[in-house]
């Protein structure tokens, strides 16, 4: 049998069905349902739809956990950036496996981080947002991941 293979998508690009069936999942994961002809019924879903996409459709941060990523970012060239910016990383459960930073040129410096997700506490949109959050940080992009 061939290895299946996985894409990553947009959710706007995600049929209605698709969409409800992460609903579903998402509510008997949390417990606030605890059975699926519920869970089904609250987000307006059949049972058949939910049967064909559960097993193949995932929200991102759950592909992620066992993990490793790489993030890209500019940074300002100011005291205690990289301080702030690996202790959010530390705080979030993930590890640095690698960092590089590029000298600094006219007051910013380009850093590519490779970190372990496998610990995190949260997701990493939260992980992207409290870096985004960071007032020396310019942009961050999620450039690999891997095993």
């Amino acid at each position: 049998m061939s290895e299946k293979q996985f894409f990553l998508v947009r959710e706007d690009i995600l049929t209605d069905a698709m969409q409800k069936t992460l609903e579903v999942k998402s509510l008997l994961e949390s417990g606030k349902i605890k059975k699926i002809n519920e869970a089904v019924h609250h987000v307006g879903l059949s049972r058949s739809a939910y049967y064909k996409y559960k097993d193949g459709i995932f929200p991102f941060h759950t592909m992620m956990k066992e993990k490793i990523i790489t993030l890209s970012l500019n940074l300002v060239d100011r005291s205690g950036s990289l301080s702030q910016l690996l202790s959010i990383i530390a705080e979030s459960g993930a590890n640095v496996l690698t960092i590089n930073q590029s000298i600094p040129l006219q007051g910013r410096a380009h850093i590519t981080l490779s970190i372990n997700t496998s610990s995190m506490e949260s997701d990493l949109n939260q992980l992207k947002l409290k870096i985004e959050q960071l007032e020396a940080v310019e942009k961050v992009e999620l450039v690999g991941s891997g095993s």
